[in-house]
């Protein structure tokens, strides 16, 4: 097993490097986690009070130290065990001597795959990974399930209260590969529907629609289709630089926008740009977009986003953990236009962004997504994190 997670709980240093490890009585047990558990100080404290010593600041430490303490003779029992106390959102990997594990939280917020190759299994959070090793997809893991697999034989568990699933919406607008399958669509689909829906709400006279690229590329095809005004590749992206908004400080991620970014002004002298981006976190990156835009000869620039405001900070796995570091929880829509510079701000609505994902309209009583960026609907209880001071970790 293996991963890619930049840490959103802990320190991005060696110790908390995953997967961990641990031998307990029962053999080897390596874990890996993707997302973020919500109750871990008040966990970590009650263990350190009975004894326990932590050797990382990450969360994923912790369901091994509860896996290693459940009284529970069999180790899927211990794992169950282990996962009654966490709380959060996760989607797990784990190694054993003998198997092979795949578990995702109760609600389903974060992803997980099940492939097969060459008659065994695989596991990955999306689907694009099995395209790379030429693995078929079978199926999504299913909310609240464990499943176990020995010699490629599978077991399924559901052992949690059954919940409606509520995957995390950024998957589909942000995060997943473009040419990943989710629902039987691939995201590439979701995003240009976006870029569909935004053009139908927010009509404005432009010449060239241009991607900030790469995640606004989709939806930026899908505007200029519905509002029929040409689409131009007019900012070039390094692909050797990676998302800014996840650098660890603001003067990186402002010179991460100059090193990643590049105008090419045959598509943007003298004309009246469109830019579109799937989100605007920070504003770090949109605003000098704009302002190189401007740089290179345009006449207007106009800046849409294929997402509502992100007004709360996210606690399952996405580093947005500061209400005082996201643009729209702190600015009004024309204070947050002045900031990036551009002629006009236009933001994708709630509604239109259901649309986009197939559904008629959010469902108030039963989300069908967790949208807690935008709405502050959080489908796990966040008081403890909000509160946490880290005390015994800081």
């Amino acid at each position: 097993i293996g991963h890619v997670r930049y840490s959103t709980t802990g320190e991005s240093k060696a110790e908390n490097l995953q997967p961990l490890f641990a031998n307990l009585s029962l053999g080897g047990f390596a874990c890996a986690h993707n997302g973020n558990l919500t109750n871990t100080d008040s966990l970590k404290k009650e263990l350190v009070s009975k004894g326990a010593i932590f050797q990382t600041t990450s969360d994923t430490e912790l369901i091994l130290q509860l896996v290693a303490r459940s009284r529970q003779k069999k180790l899927i029992n211990k794992l169950i065990d282990a996962l009654n106390k966490i709380k959060g959102a996760y989607s797990l990997v784990i190694l054993t001597n003998k198997k092979l594990i795949g578990v995702k939280d109760p609600l389903g917020i974060r992803p997980l795959v099940l492939g097969s190759l060459n008659g065994s299994y695989v596991l990955a959070s999306e689907t694009c990974a099995l395209d790379i090793i030429g693995a078929k997809f079978i199926r999504d893991i299913e909310n609240g399930e464990i499943i176990s697999i020995e010699q490629n034989h599978i077991q399924s568990f559901k052992p949690f209260k059954k919940y409606n699933e509520r995957p995390c919406i950024f998957e589909r607008i942000y995060f997943a590969s473009p040419d990943s399958i989710i629902n039987g669509k691939t995201v590439y689909t979701y995003r240009k529907k976006l870029g569909e829906q935004l053009a139908i709400e927010n009509k404005i006279d432009a010449d060239v629609i241009v991607p900030i690229p790469d995640s606004g590329v989709s939806a930026a095809i899908g505007f200029s289709q519905k509002s029929k005004i040409p689409f131009e590749l007019g900012i070039i992206r390094s692909h050797y630089v990676g998302r800014t908004f996840i650098e660890p400080t603001q003067n990186i991620r402002q010179l991460g926008v100059k090193l990643k970014h590049s105008v090419n002004r045959s598509c943007i002298k003298n004309k009246k740009v469109i830019l579109i981006d799937d989100s605007i976190v920070r504003g770090t990156t949109a605003s000098k977009i704009v302002n190189m835009v401007y740089e290179a000869g345009a006449k207007e620039v106009h800046l849409g986003i294929t997402c509502p405001p992100i007004k709360f900070p996210d606690f399952y796995g996405i580093d947005t953990p500061k209400h005082k570091e996201l643009m729209a929880s702190n600015y009004n829509l024309d204070e947050m236009t002045k900031i990036v510079g551009a002629k006009s701000l236009f933001f994708l609505s709630l509604k239109g962004t259901y649309v986009a994902m197939g559904y008629k309209n959010r469902d108030n009583e039963n989300p069908q997504f967790s949208d807690h960026c935008f709405t502050g609907d959080y489908p796990i209880n966040v008081e403890e994190i909000q509160n946490s001071k880290n005390e015994l970790f800081d």
